[in-house]
């Protein structure tokens, strides 16, 4: 059996004649009397008796008639939930980033394409960047959000499309005399108290080469995996920090514009983060994904944009 018998039969079955069907359908009586006449010898049964040039359902058509219809139903509905899944109006998005982007700007990037359809199902895991990798690689997200500056390995079974990169920021107590800067070095911070993320990761090692490079003392106080923590040491005025921007941004739309007790600044020597999508290898991003992608990069150039621009803070 195919989709044009099927039609075909059930127009017939509905209509009560092979002419109705055929406007109905907008094809000719000749080409809905062989689409029947195919049927039946398909199934090895007549489905009409043909009494006086018309056609009579036998009672083994009523049984087909329903089957017919589900089946064609079904095929309606998948026909509109692909359509919807293009349009962006329906679909899942499973996502799985690293801390700092996770807590703020992801959840915000994914509002924007879910605001509006309800049938839209977003999941968002906060894992570390080595994480992120392993759980991309077993196929069962649709993206991850990770930077390299752990020396992750085994990325083979992982597509990585170009990164986004991101300069970061110093992180000094709103109320400490540094905040009146417009720019900080190492010679600002020399043999100031420090927080770094582990020794394995790249900002730590730049910053600490840049401290070096500048004859600089680098006393670091306190070390963590992830960003966002650091910022806390920052906030009770025990440390400075040379963090990424998006941890910056994730910081300021927590606290609000009235209770930031940090205040970040351009550093320099430059020293950059790139975030990496990652995708499975074995199969192509969703269209949502692939919306998701293009809102991620345009949101992280515009805060990149926002830096070059002389703002020296991320939008809040």
């Amino acid at each position: 059996m195919n989709i044009v018998q099927l039609f075909a039969f059930r127009e017939v079955m509905l209509s009560g004649s092979v002419s109705q069907a055929a406007r109905n359908l907008g094809r000719t009586q000749p080409a809905i009397s062989t689409a029947i006449a195919a049927l039946e010898t398909e199934v090895g049964m007549h489905l009409f008796e043909r009494r006086s040039r018309r056609l009579h359902p036998v009672p083994e058509a009523h049984y087909l008639l329903a089957e017919v219809t589900d089946i064609l139903d079904k095929l309606d509905t998948a026909r509109q939930n692909l359509r919807n899944l293009k349009a962006l109006t329906r679909g899942e998005l499973r996502i799985v980033a690293m801390p700092g982007p996770s807590v703020f700007l992801v959840p915000r990037l994914v509002s924007r394409l879910t605001s509006a359809h309800k049938d839209i199902r977003t999941t968002i895991l906060t894992r570390s960047s080595p994480q992120v990798h392993q759980l991309i690689s077993t196929q069962s997200y649709d993206l991850g959000i990770a930077d390299l500056g752990a020396r992750i390995g085994g990325t083979s079974q992982l597509v990585t499309p170009l990164p986004t990169s991101t300069r970061c920021l110093c992180a000094v107590p709103a109320a400490d005399p540094l905040a009146s800067l417009d720019v900080i070095t190492p010679a600002d911070l020399d043999g100031r108290p420090m927080a770094a993320l582990h020794q394995s990761h790249s900002t730590h090692r730049d910053t600490r080469a840049a401290f070096a490079a500048a004859g600089a003392t680098f006393d670091l106080r306190y070390e963590t995996q992830y960003f966002i923590p650091l910022l806390n040491f920052v906030e009770l005025g025990l440390a400075c920090s040379v963090v990424d921007v998006l941890s910056a941004e994730s910081y300021q739309s927590y606290r609000g514009a009235d209770q930031q007790g940090i205040v970040f600044r351009p550093f320099r020597p430059e020293i950059t983060v790139d975030f990496h999508i990652l995708t499975p290898a074995h199969r192509p991003p969703s269209h949502l994904a692939s919306a998701f992608i293009a809102l991620w990069q345009d949101e992280v150039s515009q805060i990149n944009a926002d830096l070059r621009g002389g703002a020296g803070t991320p939008r809040a």
